[in-house]
């Protein structure tokens, strides 16, 4: 069989997987709790109910890891922290861990403060199994768990905000490494990372694979890529970590492109969003445009 045949095949097998996701969420109803930023916490719960999930959100450790035994996933979000995240995160992540739990983490901001520094290092041992998150979240994240070589001339952690000031190119190497990591932890043998731009970039450190399309005004609301990681977390609750993250974020292109189409600005986006994350099939996902790279 030649290279481009079996390139075709493990394709085919990856959009097959893919809209199995999507019709089992729609099917199974998973829940995926979240214990997200509270600017977005509507918008997240919203989204996961529109892709075909339940939602559950909680601040409070002890009703975190308690739920965590009837979910099917979790999703952790570090932007607009209390004073009081910086104990409960990493107690959350660690018995996430012990209890051989998956979960997906947007380290929003990463770079930024001392405590929000501190949040995500404590992760490095207890890891995710997916992050997503912007090219300048993922490279500061790389740089703060230490993965690169020591000899890299790769860009060190920095703060960014909750924009990126990198391209989704310059987080390649970072993204790939990250994902090594989780999966070297993860209870199901596996890790991805999402990284999202222009073009997103979704890697589980051996393939990467490129997600062309979405909307300019996800820019535009707030919340958007913290809803896009509840969703995540809603498909690893029925897949694996690779397909899961791929599956969400053509999900959130085909939507967000559709109700960039009928939405006259960033209010009535919105709410054509979440109409297009209910109404977007299987086969629209499965069927997107996705390039394996290098």
């Amino acid at each position: 069989m030649s290279d481009d045949s079996s390139t075709n095949d493990e394709l085919g097998t990856l959009r097959a997987a893919i809209k199995q996701a999507v019709t089992d969420v729609r099917e199974q109803t998973p829940l995926a709790q979240s214990f997200t930023n509270f600017v977005t916490i509507n918008l997240v719960a919203n989204a996961q109910l529109a892709a075909g999930g339940t939602a559950a959100m909680s601040y409070l450790p002890d009703d975190v890891i308690a739920t965590a035994e009837i979910a099917g996933s979790n999703y952790i979000n570090v932007g607009t922290l209390l004073p009081f995240f910086k104990n409960a995160l990493p107690e959350i992540a660690r018995k996430l861990h012990e209890n051989g739990k998956t979960w997906v983490l947007d380290p929003v901001a990463a770079g930024i403060g001392e405590t929000r520094t501190a949040i995500l290092e404590s992760f490095r041992d207890v890891p995710p199994t997916i992050v997503r998150g912007n090219a300048s979240e993922i490279i500061a994240l790389d740089a703060m768990w230490g993965l690169a070589d020591a000899d890299s001339t790769e860009p060190a952690t920095r703060p960014a905000g909750v924009e990126a000031v990198d391209e989704v190119d310059a987080a390649v190497d970072a993204a790939k490494r990250l994902a090594r990591h989780l999966a070297k932890r993860s209870p199901v043998g596996a890790g991805a990372v999402a990284v999202s731009g222009a073009v997103d970039l979704v890697t589980d450190g051996d393939r990467t694979f490129r997600l062309p399309g979405g909307s300019a005004m996800m820019t535009k609301i707030t919340g958007a890529g913290c809803s896009l990681g509840g969703v995540t977390a809603t498909y690893l609750a029925v897949a694996e970590p690779l397909v899961a993250a791929i599956a969400a974020s053509l999900l959130y292109n085909r939507a967000s492109e559709i109700a960039e189409s009928t939405s006259q600005g960033p209010g009535s986006f919105q709410v054509a969003l979440l109409d297009a994350l209910w109404n977007v099939t299987a086969d629209q996902v499965a069927s997107s445009e996705i390039m394996e790279t290098a």
